[in-house]
């Protein structure tokens, strides 16, 4: 089995767009979302929920009332304003735990808190694991990891050959945590001066992780001179292009009808888009 991570360096690249017309072209594969804070695969797939499961992250404070002597102290030493009419507002909360243990009375609990639910849901590619972290919630490093170890499972009992993940954007912990132990990231990046900068940086973010590293210039015809650019930043970092997909119009429509563009009717990208996948398999697979 087989992990393919697809990613980008910001957002709006076209990432999630390219990841869900892979899906459609893989015979044999387990869907992943990883983009927990902002995921939106599910909008292309339409999956029908079979299981949903709940994710508790860091645990946040609780004042016990009857305990209280309203001192003031946790209000003073809460750094994120927090605390107010000796009540704790869970979103401010981050649960440093700094009042808990200041507290003279012991009335500070910190206790088990919902952050987001996952599911195991079915759609015409195959399963499909996805997520949905809670406004303002943190730990999304770890909804990703429980994702991924729900995807995984389901591949050994299915007996998939691959696992196609659709990553989170940008640099942080849960784009590391959905690098992790992967086979190959696939880079999804667009001919504009912002993608250019933060290519170079999710690269060197994944080089860390000691999987394959591909690019794909998505929208590539709207700045040809852009897209050379990033073919010499890719010769310059020893990465392949393994794909370049022609902006087109029928990828909006693909979006405003909420479906994978390779499931609309035939567009350039169409054949663009095979190209990529069928580069992928010859490395992975």
């Amino acid at each position: 089995m087989k992990e393919l991570t697809v990613i980008s360096g910001k957002g709006g690249t076209g990432k999630t767009s390219i990841t869900a017309a892979l899906a459609t072209l893989a015979s044999d594969a387990v869907i992943c979302d990883c983009d927990v804070d902002a995921a939106n695969l599910h909008l292309l797939l339409s999956p029908k929920v079979n299981n949903k499961a709940e994710f508790y992250g860091m645990k946040k404070a609780l004042i016990n009332q009857d305990e209280c002597t309203q001192c003031g102290q946790c209000v003073e030493l809460c750094n994120f304003d927090a605390i107010s009419d000796y009540t704790v507002n869970s979103m401010a909360c981050e649960g440093c735990q700094l009042c808990h243990h200041a507290c003279p009375s012991g009335a500070v609990e910190m206790v088990d808190h919902l952050a987001g639910h996952w599911y195991i849901s079915e759609t015409q590619c195959g399963p499909f694991v996805h997520a949905k972290l809670g406004i303002a919630e943190g730990n999304s490093g770890l909804l990703v990891a429980e994702v991924r170890k729900a995807a995984r499972r389901l591949a050994e009992e299915g007996n998939k050959s691959i696992i196609i993940t659709d990553g989170p954007p940008g640099i942080g912990c849960p784009v590391i945590s959905s690098l992790a132990d992967t086979n190959m990231a696939l880079v999804v990046t667009e001919p504009t001066i912002s993608a250019i900068h933060d290519l170079e940086r999710i690269v060197k973010v994944a080089k860390n992780f000691g999987c394959y590293i591909a690019v794909c210039i998505n929208k590539y015809n709207l700045n040809e001179e852009n897209s050379r650019y990033i073919e010499g930043i890719s010769r310059k970092l020893n990465i392949p292009i393994v794909g370049r997909v022609s902006y087109d119009p029928v990828m909006h429509e693909a979006i405003v009808r909420n479906m994978p563009v390779t499931l609309v009717p035939k567009g350039k990208v169409h054949d663009e888009i095979k190209t990529l996948w069928a580069q992928v398999q010859k490395i992975l697979l």
